[in-house]
């Protein structure tokens, strides 16, 4: 019966219901896009407010990957033990709730700790959202339709642009920005009620050998039906009650190079692409004398890149693969880097703008290439945990970043940063030489295959 579960699976056309759970778990990407682009909008305001230093500005965005890492590792786990789908109404209810009480800041301090709670709800979204998208998605469709829902990402930078432009520049600042943070808290809200009909993983629940329960989700899949029946694992076959401590260790002992690949891309990615995000308002942006008001719209014209980026790699990801597309991107975003350091040189919006939409177009590709990537190289029973793991590793590229590159511009000059910038970047593309030569190709292979594949994968 387990066979004939995922084979229907596999068989199934696009429906209604595909394009349903894309949207829904898209907004999540979204969200998150939208917080740390907002912060990056009102950033300054902060900087009036509580008169902050440039490192005291670095850790209001690094304390939001310290949250990431602990919700994305345990809560990752979590998804693991007690399913997907649970988690996703967790994870949407610990962030709607904190970004509200964000807006209720009254002290630097205060906004620390609320961001690292509100990234500790975020964070298990990575986890949860790669690793279902990836479960309910057909072979064929699935590295165009993960990548679709990571390039909401864009459109996340291109919200929280307009709120700013429309919301904070019309309001007194002491409230602009809490307004800001109350409408992330709406869209979460919105979102939540839209994801109480994504039904459980039917290959989560197969592993828990809830055969019953996964016969009726994909029966539902295939009348393109969503349902909100489906929380918790009623029979007792195969529960999964593995430690968090277990889980990992199998990980680690059986499928190490999976684990350092994915890793390795979230690293680079997280160094890379927050790095930029961090370092434009607090250096490159006041180097170049862009007034406040027209910053939002260099986020706007940026991320519409960064969402070109994204539907070229949906693209090549089913054309060429994964195993090109990805360091083909990391590569791509090093260089743009460097040229973004090149047009700093001239002191001209213009030529800075281009420059930036050009790092954003493929810094979006790269890491949306990745996340499809290793999304689909663990096993199902490790998939959360093991997207988790890659995650929390990964964003200490994220805290390390922004606090490394202030340092260096502050002591070598924005140039000299901006080269280090472009090294994280390369992180990625050397760490897919090894894959790219004895690990899967994930185009046109099925989630099962890829965990059967020969133990050079591993």
């Amino acid at each position: 019966m387990k066979n004939q579960l995922l084979a229907r699976l596999e068989n199934l056309k696009w429906n209604k219901f595909h394009t349903h759970v894309s949207l829904a778990l898209g907004i999540a990407w979204m969200l998150d896009s939208f917080e740390v682009t907002i912060i990056g909008n009102i950033i300054g305001v902060f900087k009036d407010k509580w008169s902050l230093t440039e490192y005291e500005q670095s850790w209001i965005l690094s304390v939001w990957f310290i949250g990431i890492m602990i919700g994305s590792y345990v809560l990752g786990y979590l998804a693991d033990r007690f399913g997907r789908k649970r988690l996703f109404l967790i994870t949407l209810t610990l962030y709607g709730t904190f970004t509200l009480l964000s807006a209720f800041s009254w002290n630097y301090e205060s906004l620390l700790v609320l961001r690292l709670l509100t990234a500790i709800g975020v964070g298990a979204e990575y986890a949860a959202i790669n690793a279902a998208i990836s479960e309910f998605i057909p072979t064929k469709y699935r590295g165009k339709a993960n990548a679709h829902v990571m390039n909401f990402w864009s459109l996340g930078p291109i919200l929280a642009a307009l709120v700013t432009l429309v919301v904070i520049n019309s309001l007194p600042l002491e409230w602009g920005w809490r307004i800001a943070f109350g409408f992330g808290a709406l869209v979460s809200l919105l979102a939540l009620i839209i994801r109480r009909y994504i039904p459980e993983s039917p290959r989560w629940l197969i592993e828990q050998g809830e055969l019953e329960a996964a016969s009726k989700v994909v029966e539902g899949i295939e009348k393109a039906q969503a349902s909100t029946e489906r929380f918790v694992v009623r029979g007792k076959k195969k529960a999964n009650t593995a430690s968090i401590w277990k889980q990992t260790k199998e990980l680690v002992t059986k499928y190490p190079g999976r684990l350092a690949l994915g890793s390795l891309l979230d690293f680079s990615e997280a160094a890379g692409y927050y790095g930029i995000f961090a370092f434009m308002p607090i250096f490159i942006l006041p180097e170049i004398n862009v007034s406040a008001n027209f910053v939002p719209f260099f986020y706007l014209i940026a991320n519409i890149g960064g969402l070109i980026g994204g539907l070229i790699v949906a693209y090549l990801l089913e054309r060429i693969g994964r195993k090109k597309t990805v360091p083909l991107f990391y590569t791509l975003a090093a260089i743009s880097v460097v040229l973004l350091a090149v047009s700093t040189q001239t002191h001209s919006w213009g030529w800075v703008l281009a420059a930036f939409t050009l790092a954003t177009t493929f810094a979006n590709g790269s890491w949306i290439s990745a996340y499809v990537t290793f999304a689909e190289i663990f096993p199902t029973h490790l998939r959360s945990t093991g997207i988790g793991l890659s995650v929390a590793f990964g964003r200490l590229g994220g805290v390390i970043s922004p606090i490394m590159l202030t340092a260096i511009a502050t002591s070598a000059g924005i140039e000299a940063a901006l080269c280090v910038l472009s090294a994280f970047w390369l992180i990625g593309a050397f760490a897919m030489v090894p894959w790219y030569f004895k690990g899967v190709e994930g185009k046109g292979t099925s989630l099962e295959n890829m965990t059967k594949a020969g133990s050079t994968a591993s």
